[in-house]
């Protein structure tokens, strides 16, 4: 069977599946959705093994935490919210909103977050009452596959009602079914690299993609270091790196430099600023440009052999001071393995600016993150940094895609606007996967404005 052929059997179910789906009530897509996020947190600790085991990369126990806390909070974000006819009214337009399904989705899911980014998109595609066809990386298509088993069977066990290709998995993956795949859905959600979005968008379909990361973090001068950097390391070093909300840099004042480096160093940090030994991180990091393959997901002591430096056994994050901004100096880019650049400012509007010169080279619309107590300089800094979310006091890694503790839309696609060459600067969730059809009646009473009064 060809490529081609083979995709169409898939969508052929999956449209039966959508038809049947697209006649449950709330309650009943409610409950299926339920299940696929309660699945994965129940046996989030056997997917974190076979993803780090299949993949090899990433941390077991950050992937353990991020199995759980998605789930949890994805649940949590969509369970009250209305996508089943009548979702709103407003009574002072005479609109009536009516949701509908987008139907069949595809969604292709990278091998950084093979068990969550799958959970997560057939979490929102059920809720709308879509089916969903998962697409996932050749390289985690097992635990991927093995993710999408579980949550069936869970569904069959449970006695919850389900059609059964609602939400299917292709086993053998290649780049050749998943652009067929584009081709043939009604909408796709591109999660992975640039060729994979470009794809995504050349397919004719409609597509959310996303773009890639490099989260700046400026620290100001009213913070506790301590407690800054602590939360600095902690996002640097999940999941080893490979989250791309995950912070890139330290902006830091320069009166306070010292100050905010020891602080790191005493949270796990290891410093490097001799340009020799920085010069040696940085070749094995990128080859001519472009992220070294063999660092991406891998441990401190794995980035520091293949650079031939000796780092003590406790290190969590090496700390490498940058020669420049922007284009001047590779570090300055994304790094997808627990290293951290460092910089200097002397006025606040100067950290702005090395971050957004960093994210002109690499990162722009997606994240950046800032410590800071001064409401002015966070302001200043939502205003003028082409981000599409500023994670403010917290890790960025863990809370850009939405948090417990702030009110970003939980998920595991992170739009980044015209910036990335994304159509959405938001979190993506449910409501990218419903139409709305909008009921307009005539305003009672409405009064209306003569030429004069508008154009007064």
């Amino acid at each position: 069977m060809d490529n081609k052929q083979f995709i169409q059997e898939l969508v052929e179910k999956a449209r039966k599946a959508q038809a049947e789906l697209a006649t449950y009530t709330q309650a009943e897509l409610d409950a299926i959705v339920k299940v696929i996020g309660k699945t994965v947190y129940d046996n989030a600790e056997e997917l974190a093994k076979m993803a780090v085991e299949e993949t090899e990369m990433g941390v077991y126990e950050d992937k353990v935490g991020k199995n759980k806390g998605k789930a949890k909070i994805i649940w949590n974000n969509i369970k009250d919210k209305k996508t089943v006819g009548i979702i709103d009214r407003d009574e002072a337009k005479g609109l009536v909103m009516v949701a509908k399904p987008v139907g069949v989705v595809g969604s292709v899911t990278p091998t950084t977050n093979p068990i969550v980014t799958p959970m997560c998109n057939s979490m929102f595609a059920i809720k709308g009452g879509n089916a969903i066809i998962v697409a996932p990386h050749p390289r985690s298509q097992k635990c991927s596959a093995h993710t999408v088993d579980l949550i069936m069977k869970a569904l069959k066990d449970k006695g919850v009602k389900c059609p059964e290709n609602a939400i299917q998995v292709i086993r053998e993956s290649a780049i050749e079914r998943t652009n067929e795949l584009m081709k043939a859905v009604d909408v796709v959600i591109a999660t992975g690299g640039m060729g994979v979005v470009k794809a995504a968008y050349s397919s004719g379909k409609p597509s959310y993609g996303v773009g890639a990361g490099n989260v700046q973090v400026i620290v100001d001068r009213d913070v506790d270091f301590a407690d800054a950097t602590a939360k600095i390391i902690d996002g640097r070093k999940f999941d080893n790196g490979i989250i791309c909300s995950g912070e890139q840099t330290i902006i830091a004042p320069a009166d306070k430099y010292d100050e905010v480096i020891a602080a790191a160093v005493a949270n796990g940090g290891y410093y490097v600023e001799d340009e020799a030994t920085v010069d040696k991180f940085r070749k094995a990091i990128f080859i001519n440009g472009h992220i070294n393959k063999d660092v991406v997901g891998q441990s401190v002591q794995k980035v520091a052999e293949l650079a031939g430096v000796e780092v003590p056994q406790e290190t969590k994050v090496i700390l490498l001071k940058a020669s420049g901004i922007g284009a001047e100096d590779d570090l300055c880019r994304e790094k997808m393995c627990p290293a951290i650049a460092t910089f200097k400012y002397e006025k606040f509007e100067e950290a702005v600016k090395i971050a957004q010169t960093n994210l002109n080279t690499e990162g722009k619309g997606h994240s950046a993150a800032i410590h800071s107590n001064n409401k002015e300089h966070i302001e200043y800094a939502g205003i003028n940094l082409t981000v599409s979310r500023l994670v403010v006091n917290a890790s960025s890694s863990t809370t850009a895609g939405g948090s417990l503790t702030n009110g970003f839309a939980p998920t595991t696609t992170l739009g980044c606007g015209t910036w990335g060459n994304n159509v959405i600067s938001e979190n993506l969730d449910y409501k990218h996967l419903i139409n709305v059809s909008r009921i307009g009646m005539v305003i009672k009473d409405a009064k209306v404005p003569t030429d004069e009064e508008i154009w007064a």
